[in-house]
């Protein structure tokens, strides 16, 4: 049977370098909704990931022949489904799935084949089926570990290296609990839906630092060439409104939402065009998208209007609201940035947001200040090889005049981080710790 059908453009023969980036690209945009639609389909969580895997591997052994088809994403699906169907008639259990699986497939054949007849994958109709996956990579009957790791890799596609680069944890570790993970939930029998309105409160809130984590891997890249994978982000904050209309009750997803829009809000000023980082200070503000802007303060704002406090998430956007409504740095309340960030110490302390409250200090009362907040972090070791630690403190050092500490500071930055741009610009300032 052939695996063309699905896709009525012709494609070109494409060299097994581009073929290899393509699959990758593919990968990382659509495989939440791949592995959704398939988990739909064969109504099993790691048999649905194991045959996108299959078509994938079918990808990169037809596609330098065959060429790159116009929708990779439809491809794929459809190959993945002729798997199952091979796998269920291997099986001789040819019933209802088979039927509704082969109806499936002729119905996109037919779009595919109609000239008029646009695209055969429209992302939006399964907007659910990958909130679905979010919530079932969620289940409580995995460790909270476990639930992070498999959404990130199954709804944020990411691979398992750069999900242990974002945990600082061993990549053998991470491959475990993936594992475990798709057997734990397999052995459940967890249905693929969305829970009751009555599980909401225990779910939503690794739901919520799950979104939050993809969209943060977008933000800053763990890895790789590019600082930044604003699909991530995207796919992340899209997540996030649905799951706000989905709830809107619940204050929190209202402040993710709010968090997300308002940072997001200044990604076109965060690289210039070389694709290097540009420093807060040193963005053109005329850039930031001002339309983000406005909804994410709406979003905050109904955040706000429920009346139950702010949470983790909204003290974290009101934080980036006011970097987002000043003018210049100088012209940043940053007295108030420092009693959010003491607000959000005690709303859900980590070493992190003492980092950041250091960077608020440092602007707020100067730099001396901050940096005897970082060097007492720095002692503790906890965030001994969290490489913004050393970049915040190469900076703080700089300021103080202190040029060789900054130095050996900056080089200790660039050694950590996996990113290659951040790392390019680290090294430069370990060269030249005047300069920018």
């Amino acid at each position: 049977m052939s695996d063309d059908v699905t896709d009525g453009a012709a494609a070109r023969p494409a060299d097994p370098e581009s073929a290899r980036r393509a699959v990758a690209a593919v990968w990382r945009i659509e495989s939440a909704r791949i592995v959704a639609t398939l988990t739909r389909t064969v109504g099993d969580f790691a048999l649905a990931e194991d045959l996108a895997q299959d078509a994938l591997a079918e990808a990169l052994a037809q596609w330098p022949a065959s060429g790159i088809p116009s929708n990779p994403g439809a491809w794929l699906t459809a190959v993945a489904k002729r798997r199952a169907i091979d796998g269920w008639r291997r099986r001789e259990r040819y019933d209802d799935r088979l039927a509704a699986i082969a109806h499936d497939l002729e119905r996109e054949q037919a779009e595919a084949t109609d000239a008029a007849g646009g695209l055969p994958y429209d992302p939006d109709a399964i907007d659910d089926d990958v909130l679905r996956l979010v919530f079932v990579s969620c289940h409580p009957v995995l460790s909270r570990e476990a639930r992070v790791a498999l959404t990130l890799r199954v709804v944020g596609g990411l691979t398992t290296e750069e999900i242990a680069r974002a945990f600082l944890t061993p990549v053998a570790t991470v491959q475990q609990r993936i594992v475990r993970a798709k057997k734990t939930l397999g052995a459940a029998g967890v249905p693929f839906e969305v829970p009751p309105r009555s599980e909401f409160p225990e779910r939503l809130g690794t739901v919520l630092g799950v979104l939050y984590l993809i969209f943060n891997e977008g933000h800053s890249a763990s890895a790789g060439p590019d600082l930044m994978r604003p699909e991530l982000s995207r796919e992340a904050l899209r997540l996030a409104r649905v799951l706000a209309a989905l709830v809107p009750r619940e204050p929190e997803v209202h402040g993710l939402v709010a968090l997300m829009e308002l940072t997001a809000a200044r990604f076109p000023a965060r690289v210039d065009a070389a694709g290097d980082p540009v420093l807060l200070a040193d963005q053109d503000r005329r850039r930031w998208d001002r339309s983000a802007i406005t909804r994410g303060r709406a979003a905050l704002a109904r955040a706000d209007a429920l009346g139950r406090g702010r949470g983790a998430y909204a003290l974290q956007a009101a934080i980036a609201e006011q970097h987002d409504v000043a003018a210049s740095v100088d012209d940043t309340d940053w007295a108030s940035i420092v009693a959010l960030y003491e607000a959000l110490g005690r709303a859900a302390p980590s070493p992190v947001v003492e980092l950041n409250r250091a960077v608020a200090v440092s602007m707020a009362d100067g730099p001396e200040a901050g940096l005897a907040l970082v060097d007492e972090l720095a002692a503790d070791g906890r965030l001994a090889r969290y490489h913004p630690l050393h970049g915040v403190r190469a900076e703080l050092l700089e300021r103080v005049g202190r040029a060789d500490d900054a130095r050996a500071a900056f080089a200790e930055a660039a050694r950590l981080t996996a990113n290659e741009r951040e790392r390019a610009v680290l090294l430069a300032r370990a060269s030249r710790p005047g300069g920018r």
